[in-house]
């Protein structure tokens, strides 16, 4: 059905517009017959839905021994499922103009289905196949396999990830986190057809999942259309993570590495969504390193050409929250741009913000919030990623009145209490000069 699949193209352009964030957007909450949770956005506009489905563990989940486990199965997932091999489910899911993307990451594995409203059962049909039947042949992983070697391979050369793997090295030591979630070039090369069953039964825990749909299709029918996909998956899987805590004790580390520009990556322990200062953090963020007009961008680019960009973000990782910050820099001049940034951070850390970066911080802030949600698929995914995280249902409607109550006082308060320098740790890639490497 060709013609089907150019509708479905046609649609999703169409929905970039027409799905806008809108006050009136409203949030539903569904539960199934059999007692699945999700969130809907109805949408009857287009014969359309979209769903984002998320399972809590990802690659945290590796066992020992068999990291990229999780990585490789789901990358095996569209590759044959029931009586369908690869060829044959890419043909199906292509004559149902569906689209299905599977992707782990370290807390969670992300499933992405799109449908038409005409073709929404059987496409379901198929997507439960994939949970609950996956083929994974021989020829499959074996593909999967090298494509993985060969994405290590290339991470191997390449400066920014080698500095956010050795800081996750030195940050988290022994917990997941430590390692890359891909696996290494040693534990890829082991792992068997029984490490890749075994990863898929350990992430499908129909206890921890989230999901989000946004589209053609009311609660009742996405109650049952829920059961459905989730039938046959375990309730249960094995125990989650601990926390990783953070260590910063390497203090400055330089990896030589023969290239014209170092990268850095530098980074503080951070701060969770439900703690009470997380929206001054978030405003401070951005005053210090979120956009153009923050302090770090303007005082290392625009006041002195040190780099082309630099800028920071909060991750809220399940095990461990950070604030993180990177940019690159010539060899000549690398020293002085991390000199800089320590003292950006201590002038913030003890006399805070100006009133007009706070002000301009909101303005952007709230401002710029609408435009993440550019359709369906993009509503879908936020919602599913809200309920992992523990938010409230209002969260959309009331975020932007959290930043606007963010005061400047807040600000100096979360600074003195986050921005903590003699606390860092910074990775440097490259080769600085006045800027000793690592032995």
């Amino acid at each position: 059905m060709p013609f089907a699949k150019h509708i479905f193209a046609a649609l999703c352009a169409v929905l970039t517009f027409v799905t806008p964030l809108r006050a009136e957007m409203q949030i539903h909450p569904v539960t199934s017959p059999n007692g699945h949770h999700a969130w809907l956005v109805e949408d009857h506009s287009i014969p359309f839905v979209a769903l984002d489905i998320r399972f809590e563990g990802g690659t945290n989940l590796d066992e020992p021994g068999k990291r990229g486990a999780t990585y490789m199965m789901t990358g095996l997932l569209e590759e044959g499922a029931g009586e369908l091999d690869a060829q044959g489910f890419a043909q199906a899911v292509q004559a149902l103009a569906a689209e299905f993307s599977f992707s782990s990451y370290r807390d969670t594995i992300a499933i992405s289905a799109r449908m038409l409203t005409e073709n929404r059962d059987d496409a379901a049909a198929l997507l439960h196949e994939v949970l609950t039947n996956p083929r994974f042949d021989t020829d499959a992983i074996e593909r999967i396999r090298a494509q993985v070697q060969s994405i290590l391979a290339s991470q191997a050369q390449d400066p920014d990830t080698i500095a956010a793997q050795t800081f996750n090295a030195l940050a988290f030591g022994d917990h997941p986190y430590a390692s890359p979630e891909e696996g290494t070039l040693d534990t890829i090369a082991g792992l068997t057809r029984e490490d890749i069953i075994t990863a898929y039964r350990n992430a499908f825990a129909t206890s921890r999942v989230s999901i989000g749909a946004s589209g053609d299709i009311t609660a009742d029918e996405l109650g049952l259309l829920i059961d459905q996909l989730l039938e046959g998956l375990p309730e249960t899987g094995p125990a989650l993570p601990d926390m990783a805590g953070f260590d910063a004790s390497a203090g400055q580390v330089v990896i030589d590495y023969p290239t014209p520009q170092s990268v850095v990556l530098f980074g503080l322990e951070g701060i969770a969504m439900d703690d009470p200062d997380f929206f001054p953090a978030f405003v401070l963020n951005e005053i210090i390193g979120g956009g153009f007009r923050a302090r770090l961008m303007d005082e290392l680019r625009v006041q002195r050409g040190l780099t082309y960009g630099v800028g920071t973000s909060l991750s809220t990782a399940d095990w461990q929250p950070m604030w993180l910050g990177q940019f690159a820099s010539s060899n000549e001049r690398v020293a002085e741009a991390v000199q800089l940034v320590d003292a950006i951070l201590r002038d913030i850390a003890e006399n805070g913000v100006t009133e007009e970066e706070l002000t301009r911080a909101k303005r952007y802030m709230t401002g710029a919030y609408p435009l993440r949600f550019d359709g369906n698929g993009a509503i879908a995914a936020i919602m599913a990623g809200m309920q992992q995280s523990g938010m409230p249902i209002d969260y959309i409607a009331n975020r932007n009145s959290y930043v606007e109550s963010v005061t400047l006082e807040d600000v100096a308060a979360i600074a003195q209490r986050l921005i903590t320098p003699d606390q860092m740790l910074t990775v440097i890639v490259g080769q600085p000069k006045e800027l000793s490497p690592a032995h």
